[in-house]
């Protein structure tokens, strides 16, 4: 059994101090969210603009999840030695930069530049954001801190291309990027102002200790079981959210915008989960069987989905309980990886495991692409739900390391 990283206090602090850090995290993980779909609700526009490829704008994303998957491992060591605080700062002054590049860009050279900016931003939120809530929030609320964390990176998610393509169809373009820097500097003045509360320990090496003990942390099997779990379940996530419209258009003949609604409607049932989930966590010990139990409902929904029994509506109504099943499982997952992460490894532990989340993203249209491509709709739901069930499998491996006997 691997010793948990115990950075929170066990004996509560004030409520009202918990829930400050816990909605500042919050703010900055939904700013995050937001800036994953910086471009992406605009490549019509910058395609008709620049001339450009769906290759191209495609590259785009790639760029931003490459980037922050290899900043992400990297970033967790940065915030153990320097502290969580000016790494958030820095980040968010990176989504200002990248939303000013792509204000004035002039082809797709200036988009690029934008796409890494973001990428570079987005990479050290989630040893930031776990850093804060381990240290600063009291033990037994962490399952409610997990839990809004989860909430408002779907609420990222959701309102970016709200906010974005709604400015831009009543003025222009340009302008949406530049009141996304206007959110982005409000966001960072108000973090400021509450800068108190998102101090966190610095981690010094210990008198005989080199660089290379920084690295034992990697010789732990549970650091890749749970690397292997964001990995595999965020490969499911990315089949809804690249390719489900696609699918229920040509299987079952729904209109596009209809069909585009089975994302929302995922996301905002998995933002719902993730509200339940956090009075599920408060109160299950066993975290690592409430996320196996969670995924495994949600493979079976997609398999269901998959067999088009249901039709395109029961189809777009499974896949929405499947975001519900997955979210609900979402605060238990983030204390299963806490248990897992010894102590003053807090950093490195989440930059490496939440790296898995951009390699399924950027792995995710390579596997699934190919199936899309072949025509084999039915084949591509249903391997979303098997990347699920081995999702399902690492979650108990890591469970069975970490359980508390």
């Amino acid at each position: 059994m691997i010793s948990s990283a115990a950075d929170a206090s066990t004996t509560p602090a004030p409520w009202r101090q918990d829930a400050t850090v816990i909605g500042l995290v919050g703010l900055a993980h939904a700013t995050s969210h937001f800036s994953h779909l910086l471009l992406a609700p605009l490549f019509p526009i910058f395609m008709r603009e620049f001339g450009l490829s769906y290759s191209q704008v495609g590259l785009l994303t790639s760029v931003f999840f490459v980037i922050s998957g290899v900043g992400q491992a990297l970033s967790g060591f940065l915030v153990d030695r320097v502290g969580a605080r000016p790494v958030l700062f820095a980040a968010i002054a990176c989504f200002i930069g990248s939303a000013l590049a792509a204000a004035t860009a002039q082809g797709w050279w200036g988009l690029l530049l934008a796409a890494a900016l973001a990428g570079v931003g987005n990479a050290p939120f989630h040893p930031v954001d776990f850093s804060i809530l381990n240290q600063r929030v009291s033990a037994p609320r962490l399952g409610y801190a997990f839990s809004v964390h989860g909430l408002t990176g779907n609420l990222g998610w959701a309102l970016a291309p709200v906010f974005l393509v709604g400015i831009a169809t009543w003025d222009d373009w340009r302008s949406a990027y530049w009141a996304a820097i206007a959110v982005y500097a409000a966001v960072l003045a108000l973090l400021w102002s509450q800068r108190e509360h998102l101090a966190t320990r610095v981690v010094r090496r210990p008198a005989g200790q080199t660089a290379a003990d920084d690295l034992a942390f990697l010789r732990l099997p549970v650091v890749w079981g749970c690397f292997g779990f964001f990995l595999l379940s965020t490969m499911t996530l990315a089949v809804v959210q690249t390719y489900a419209s696609s699918i229920l258009q040509a299987v079952h003949a729904v209109p596009l915008a209809t069909a585009t609604l089975t994302v929302t409607a995922y996301m905002l049932a998995g933002a719902l989960g993730m509200l339940l989930g956090g009075w599920v966590a408060a109160r299950v010990a066993a975290v690592d069987r409430v996320v196996a139990l969670t995924m495994a409902a949600g493979a079976a929904l997609m398999l269901l989905a998959a067999t088009g029994w249901l039709g395109g509506f029961g189809t777009m109504a499974a896949l929405a309980v499947t975001g519900l099943a997955i979210g609900i499982g979402g605060p238990s997952r983030d204390l299963l990886i806490r248990r897992a992460t010894p102590a003053g490894a807090t950093g490195r532990v989440y930059g490496t495991v939440y790296s898995g989340l951009d390699t399924g993203f950027a792995l995710a249209p390579l596997v699934f692409g190919v199936l899309m491509d072949h025509g084999w709709y039915a084949a591509t739901l249903a391997g979303g739900a098997v990347t699920l069930l081995l999702a399902t499998g690492a979650a108990l491996a890591v469970g069975g390391r970490t359980r508390p006997h």
